[in-house]
C-alpha cells in the first residue's frame, strides 16, 4: 500500500513538471493543495522527501519564463511554495540552483501594481530568505530595494501585502552582508521614519505586525557595529525613547515594546566600567601572582558583539538547565582511586589533630575540688536548639570572660519537634509596600519604646542622634601601641555605656570578645574598624519574610531610566562620593549626600557614585588578586532622609542571573533599631531586579577575557529612620572574627565532663589567620578499658564550610551544627556518643575577612585546588585533605564528609553527591554499567533529610560527576578517599518554594535549623544502617517515647518511616500482603527494635497506602 502512495505521489510529481495542458496542472495543485491542508506535518516532509520541492520549484521557472505567466497557475503554486518552503530546511538552496529566486523577483517587480500578484510573489521571497545564504543572494540582486518601494508610509490599503514585506524584509537583514549594505544606502534613517510615520497614525493600533516588522529591520542592522552608529547618528535613542514612553502599559503593545527595549540596549554605547582598572583595589604579595598589565585605551572593536541579545523579560521562570556534555564519561576517571599526592611519613603530622584516640582521660578520675558547684552545675546544663525564631540565648560579660565562667543557655523545645510537618507553623510577616518599614513588621514593637515597653530615656535619645557617627558607631579596634591615648580611653568608656545602657543578652554573641578577637585579625588593607552589626551581635526576627512579589515591568522601567541618563544628562549628578582608589577623602559631611563606608571586616564597596539626589551607582570590589568574582556586598551608608526612597545600582556584578530577579532581597541592619532592642538584620528592597548592563570589561590586557559583560543590580530602599546608621549586605553576614567568638563562647558553654569539645588550629593561612579545627564527641563514660575502646571506635563525620568567602549562608547553616552538636538535646547526646565530629567551619578565613566573594588571596578559587594542593600556596585545603588522608590511613574513614556552600540561582536546600551510574546514564554514554557495582547509599542521606528538614527538597539533588568538579572537595573525597557519601550542600541565598518554608525567604533562623537537621538526619542514617548497634536502637526507641506526647500524629509518622531501618523493612515485604493487617506483631517481639517498630500500628492504614501499596511492582 506504501509503495503504491509513494508511486501515486511520485506520478503526480512528475506529471507536474512535464505537462503543458493547463486544466492537468490546475487538478493536481488542487489535488497537492488539499493533500497538504489536513492532516500533520508528516505529510508535507513525506512529500519534500519524494522530490516534492524541486517538482514545485520547477513548475514554478517554467511558468514563469513563457510569454505570458499565467497567475492562475502561479498564485496556487505559491501558495504550495509558502508551505512546503517552511519545512525544507534546503529549500533555499533547492530556489538558487534551479534559478527560482531570479524568476521570483522578476515577477515582483512585474507586479508592483498589482497587490494579489504581488503578495504571492512576498510569500514565496519569505520563504526564500529564511535561509542566510539566499537571503545574501537575495539582497545582491536588489531584493531591499524593491521591497522599499512596497513599504510605503501609513496608509490603510493594501496592508497585508506592507505587512509582508516588511516581514521579508527584516528576514533579508539577518545577512550580515545585507545589514551592511542598509547601512550603507542609508536605509536606517528611512526605516527610522516609516516607523515614526505607523506608530503616530496608527492610533488603534490596528497594524501593531506592521511596526514590528520594521523594529525587527532595525534590530537585525544594529547587531553591526557600523548599524549601531547609524543607528546613534539618526537619533535613533531619543526616537524610540519617546516612542515607548506611553505605550508600557498598553499589553496589545507588547510586540512592540519588547522589540524597541532590545534595540535600545543593543545600541547603549558600550564602555568600561567607570574604574582605572579591573583589579582589585586590595593586593597581597604571593608566588606566582603576575602584576596586571596597566589598562590600555579601548576601542570600539572592544565591544563588538554579534550575539543575539537577551529578551526583555519579566519572567518567572529559573530554572538552571544543566549542561551534559560536561559529564564525565570516561569510567576509568570515575572508578580509579588515584595514589596519595604526598609522602605516606608526612600524614603523622595529624595524629596531634587526633588526640581523642590517644587521651587517657585520667581527668575523669575524681579529685578533691573537682567537682563544679551548684552554680557552674547549672551553666554547664545548657541546651540550645537552633530553631526558627531562637530570641534568647548566651552572653558573656567582660568580666566573664576574664574569669573563664559557664554560662546557661535557656531550655528550648527538642530539635524533634521542629522536624518538616505536613503543614507549615511558620507565621508569614504581613505583606507590605514600598513605604512600610520593614523593622515595623519584624519587630512587635514601636520605634519610639524599648523592648521592655517603657519610652526612650534621655541618654538612648542621645545615642541614636548619634547613631550615623562613624567613630561612635563603627568601634574602631583598640590597638595595643594606642591603648593609652585619649582618645582610645574616650572611645573605650563610650563603648562600655552603649554596651550597658542597650545591649540585651543574646544567642552565642559577647561584643568584648569579639573586639578581642578583631584585634587579633590581619586583614590585606589592616583594618581598623568594625562595622556595628558584627561587634553588636543579631538577633534572628520573631517569624519569617515572604518573599518580594516582583512588580511587573520593573526591569523595563529601569533600562528606560539608564536610556534617560544617554538622551537627557540634565540631570545627572555624576558625582564621586566614595572610593576605595582615592587616597584624599571625598565625603562631605555637610553635603546631602549619603555617606559611604566599607573598610571592615567582611566589608565589600568599591566606589559610590552620586547619580541623582537620591540614586547612587555602586560598584564592588573583585575578589584580592584578581579582576573577577564581584558579587557579594556589605557596606555601612548615612545621612538618609526619612521616607525617602534612594535608589542603588550595583553596576558591576558578574553572575548571568540571580535570585534576585525570583524574589529575593537584600538585607539591611539599622543601628538605631539595634540600639531600640531590636538588633536584627531583616530582608529590605523593592522594585529590584537584576539585568545586563552597558558596561563591558577591558580586553585581555587587564587580565580578563575580551568584551565580558556585567550585570547590574538595582533595588530601591526606604531606611527606617533619619541620620541612621545602615549597613546593606548581599546575604547576612557572618565574619572570620564572628566565628572565633563564636568558638570560644562555646567551649565555655559545655559540660567537660559530659562533652568532649576540642579546638585547635588546622594551620596558619597566607594572611596569617588561624583556620579554626573543632572536634566535637562525648566523653567516655570513665577511664575504664571497654569505655575508653568504645569511644575510640566512634565512626568519624567531616563537616566543613565557607571556602566561597561570599558564601555566608554556609556559615549561618554551620553555626547551627555546631550549637546543636554541644547542646543538651536527647539526639545531639546520641549523636555525640555515636560519632567523633571533625569541622573546619571556615577553610577560606582570609577571602571571608577581605569581603570576597569566592577566591583565596592568591585569587584563586579553593573548591578547585583539591586535586593537587600545595602546602605553601593553598594551605588550608592541603592540611584538610591531609587530615582525610590521616583517617584514611588508620582505617577511620569518615562516614559521611560534607561541604556546606551556598547557592545564587536555586532556592531550597539540597545535596550535590557522586554516583558513576547515574553520571553515565544521564550523559547516555555507550559504556555499559550492568557490571559496575556501586554503593548505592549515597542516597540515603538526601531521602532522609527530605522528611525531615523543612528546607530540603530531594527533587534538586544531583549525584552527576562533571568534569568541571574533578577537583572540588566533594570529587576528591569520593574518588580519592573512597567516601561514598561524600556530598555538597547547597543553601539558598533566597528561600524555599515548596514545603512548610513555601514561599518564604531564608533568615538566619532557618538556617541554623538546617544545620541542626543534618545532625538529626546523620543520627537516622546510622539507625537505618545494618550495623547499627544494638545499644543504639535501644536509646533511639526510649528517645521516641519520651518525645511522644510533644509529637504530633503527623510527626510521628514521619520520624518512624525515616528511623525505619532495612532489616525490618524487609521482614515487612515477606511477612506481609496488601489484604492483610499487620500480622507480625509477635515476629520480633524479642528484637530492641520492636519499640520503634510496633508503634506504626497507631497509623497503619496510611503508612500501607503510602510505602507498601505497590510494593510488589
Amino acid at each position: 500500500m506504501a509503495e503504491q502512495e509513494a508511486s501515486g505521489l511520485q506520478v503526480l510529481l512528475q506529471t507536474l513538471q512535464s505537462s503543458l495542458d493547463r486544466e492537468s496542472i490546475l487538478a493536481i495543485l488542487q489535488l497537492l493543495g488539499d493533500l497538504l491542508s489536513v492532516g500533520t506535518d508528516r505529510r508535507i516532509r513525506y512529500m519534500i522527501s519524494k522530490g516534492g520541492s524541486e517538482a514545485l520549484l520547477r513548475t514554478l521557472v517554467d511558468t514563469a519564463r513563457t510569454a505570458s505567466p499565467d497567475y492562475v497557475i502561479l498564485l496556487p503554486l505559491f501558495r504550495l511554495l509558502a508551505k512546503v518552503g517552511l519545512r525544507d530546511k534546503k529549500f533555499g538552496q533547492k530556489a538558487l540552483e534551479l534559478e527560482a529566486l531570479d524568476v521570483t523577483l522578476i515577477l515582483a517587480r512585474k507586479n508592483l501594481c498589482h497587490s494579489q500578484n504581488l503578495l504571492h510573489c512576498l510569500w514565496a521571497l519569505r520563504v526564500f530568505a529564511s535561509s542566510v545564504t539566499t537571503g545574501a543572494m537575495l539582497g545582491i540582486n536588489g531584493a531591499m530595494e524593491l521591497l522599499l518601494k512596497v513599504i510605503t508610509p501609513y496608509t490603510q490599503k493594501h496592508t497585508q501585502v506592507i505587512r509582508t514585506a516588511a516581514e521579508v524584509l527584516a528576514a533579508l537583514l539577518k545577512s550580515k552582508s545585507n545589514s551592511r549594505r542598509a547601512v550603507n544606502r542609508s536605509y536606517v534613517p528611512r526605516l527610522l521614519r516609516l516607523h515614526q510615520d505607523w506608530h503616530s497614525h496608527d492610533t488603534a493600533h490596528s497594524f501593531v505586525p506592521i511596526r514590528r516588522a520594521l523594529l525587527l529591520c532595525l534590530k537585525h542592522i544594529a547587531k553591526l557595529r557600523s548599524g549601531r552608529e547609524a543607528f546613534l547618528a539618526a537619533q535613533g535613542m531619543e526616537i524610540l525613547f519617546s516612542i515607548i514612553q506611553n505605550c508600557l502599559d498598553d499589553q496589545s503593545l507588547e510586540p512592540v515594546i519588547s522589540i524597541v527595549l532590545q534595540i535600545l540596549r543593543q545600541c547603549y554605547p558600550k564602555s568600561p566600567l567607570p574604574l582605572l582598572t579591573t583589579s582589585s583595589t586590595y593586593s597581597f604579595p604571593v608566588p606566582g601572582i603576575v602584576t596586571s598589565e596597566a589598562p590600555r585605551v579601548l576601542t570600539e572593536e572592544d565591544y563588538e558583539d554579534d550575539s543575539e541579545e537577551e529578551e526583555d523579560k519579566d519572567s518567572d521562570s529559573e530554572d538552571v538547565k544543566e549542561e551534559d556534555d560536561d559529564l564525565e564519561t570516561d569510567v576509568n576517571k570515575l572508578s580509579s582511586k588515584p595514589g596519595l599526592d604526598r609522602p605516606e611519613e608526612e600524614l603523622m603530622q595529624y595524629k596531634a589533630m587526633c588526640l581523642e584516640l590517644s587521651c587517657s582521660f585520667e581527668e575523669l578520675e575524681s579529685k578533691p575540688g573537682d567537682d563544679l558547684n551548684s552554680d557552674e552545675t547549672e551553666y554547664a546544663n545548657h541546651h540550645h536548639i537552633p530553631t526558627a525564631a531562637s530570641p534568647k540565648g548566651l552572653f558573656l560579660n567582660k568580666d566573664q570572660i576574664s574569669g573563664g565562667q559557664e554560662k546557661e543557655v535557656l531550655v528550648q523545645n527538642s530539635l524533634l519537634s521542629r522536624v518538616k510537618m505536613g503543614r507549615s507553623s511558620i507565621h508569614l510577616t504581613s505583606k507590605r509596600g514600598p513605604g512600610m518599614n520593614s523593622y515595623r513588621n519584624v519587630h512587635s514593637n514601636d520605634p519610639g519604646i524599648d523592648s521592655s515597653g517603657s519610652d526612650v530615656s534621655d541618654i538612648q535619645a542621645s545615642f541614636l542622634e548619634d547613631a550615623g557617627d562613624m567613630d561612635a558607631i563603627s568601634c574602631p579596634r583598640i590597638s595595643a601601641s594606642f591603648s593609652n591615648s585619649t582618645k582610645t580611653r574616650e572611645t573605650a568608656e563610650f563603648i562600655d555605656q552603649l554596651l550597658q545602657t542597650h545591649l540585651k543578652p543574646m544567642v552565642f554573641h559577647d561584643p568584648y570578645l569579639y573586639m578581642a578577637k578583631a584585634r587579633r585579625t590581619r586583614s590585606v588593607a589592616d583594618f581598623t574598624m568594625m562595622a556595628f552589626p558584627d561587634f553588636w551581635g543579631h538577633c534572628p526576627p520573631l517569624s519569617a519574610q515572604p518573599m518580594l512579589q516582583r512588580k511587573c515591568g520593573v526591569q523595563r522601567i529601569k533600562i528606560l531610566e539608564d536610556v534617560r541618563r544617554l538622551i537627557q544628562p540634565s540631570d545627572i549628578i555624576n558625582k564621586v562620593v566614595f572610593s576605595l582608589d582615592e587616597p584624599w577623602p571625598l565625603q562631605d559631611t555637610a553635603s546631602d549626600c549619603l555617606q559611604f563606608f566599607s573598610a571592615f571586616e567582611s566589608g565589600n564597596l568599591r566606589k559610590a557614585i552620586q547619580v541623582r539626589e537620591f540614586e547612587y551607582d555602586l560598584l564592588v570590589n573583585a575578589d584580592v588578586n584578581s579582576t573577577q568574582h564581584q558579587q557579594w556586598f556589605y557596606f555601612k551608608v548615612s545621612g538618609m532622609r526619612a521616607a525617602v526612597p534612594y535608589r542603588f545600582n550595583i553596576i558591576n556584578c558578574e553572575k548571568p542571573n540571580s535570585q534576585f530577579n525570583y524574589g529575593m532581597q537584600l538585607t539591611l541592619y539599622s543601628v538605631k533599631e539595634a540600639l531600640l532592642g531590636r538588633p536584627t538584620w531583616v530582608r529590605t528592597g523593592y522594585d529590584i531586579c537584576y539585568y545586563k548592563n552597558h558596561y563591558r570589561q577591558r580586553t585581555a590586557g587587564a587580565g580578563a577575557a575580551s568584551g565580558k559583560c556585567y550585570y547590574t543590580l538595582t533595588f530601591a530602599v526606604i531606611f527606617p529612620h533619619a541620620e541612621d546608621a545602615c549597613y546593606l549586605a548581599y546575604h547576612y553576614p557572618y565574619t572570620y572574627s564572628a566565628l572565633m567568638t563564636h568558638l570560644d563562647i562555646l567551649g565555655k558553654s559545655v559540660n567537660r565532663k559530659q562533652v568532649y569539645f576540642r579546638q585547635e588550629v588546622l594551620c596558619q593561612t597566607l594572611g596569617g589567620n588561624s583556620c579554626p579545627l573543632v572536634t566535637i564527641t562525648a566523653m567516655p563514660e570513665s577511664d575504664r578499658a571497654d569505655h575508653l575502646e568504645q569511644f575510640r571506635q566512634r565512626p568519624y563525620q567531616v563537616i566543613t564550610a565557607r571556602v566561597h568567602p561570599g558564601e555566608s549562608n554556609a556559615s549561618w547553616v554551620m553555626k547551627g551544627t555546631l550549637e546543636f552538636l554541644v547542646s543538651s538535646d536527647p539526639v545531639a547526646r546520641l549523636l555525640r556518643e555515636n560519632f567523633i565530629f571533625k569541622i573546619i567551619p571556615m577553610l577560606n578565613p582570609d577571602g571571608v575577612i577581605n569581603g570576597n566573594h569566592r577566591c583565596s588571596l592568591r585569587g584563586e578559587d579553593l573548591n578547585r585546588q583539591w586535586l593537587s594542593p600545595s602546602a605553601h600556596l593553598q594551605p588550608t585545603i592541603y592540611h584538610a585533605k591531609g587530615l582525610l588522608h590521616y583517617l584514611g590511613s588508620i582505617g577511620r574513614r569518615p562516614t559521611v564528609f560534607c561541604d556546606f556552600h551556598g547557592h545564587s540561582q536555586k532556592k531550597n536546600v539540597f545535596l550535590y553527591g557522586c554516583s558513576i551510574k547515574e553520571t553515565l546514564w544521564q550523559a547516555e554514554a555507550t559504556v555499559g554499567t550492568s557490571n559496575l557495582s556501586e554503593d548505592v547509599s549515597y542516597r540515603t542521606l538526601p531521602k532522609i533529610l527530605d522528611k525531615l528538614a523543612p528546607a530540603f527538597t530531594m527533587s534538586s539533588c544531583s549525584f552527576l560527576v562533571e568534569k568541571s568538579r574533578a577537583s572540588t572537595a566533594r570529587v576528591v573525597v569520593w574518588r580519592e578517599m573512597g567516601v561514598s557519601r561524600s556530598y555538597t550542600m547547597e543553601s539558598s541565598y533566597c528561600g524555599c518554594n515548596q514545603g512548610p518554608y513555601q514561599g518564604l525567604q531564608f533568615g538566619t533562623g532557618e538556617l541554623e535549623e538546617m544545620g541542626a537537621m543534618f545532625c538529626l538526619g546523620l543520627l537516622v542514617l546510622e539507625l537505618k544502617s545494618g550495623s547499627c548497634s544494638h545499644q543504639l536502637l535501644t536509646r533511639a526507641a526510649a528517645l521516641l517515647n519520651a518525645e511522644e506526647e510533644s509529637l504530633d500524629f503527623y510527626l510521628q509518622r514521619q520520624l518512624l518511616i525515616c528511623l525505619l531501618p532495612k532489616s525490618l523493612m524487609a521482614l515487612l515485604h515477606s511477612k506481609w500482603t496488601p489484604k492483610d493487617p499487620l500480622p507480625w506483631v509477635g515476629v520480633v517481639t524479642a528484637e530492641p527494635r520492636k519499640e520503634i517498630n510496633f508503634r506504626l500500628l497507631s497509623f497503619e492504614m496510611d503508612f500501607k497506602e503510602e510505602y507498601f501499596g505497590n510494593w510488589k511492582t
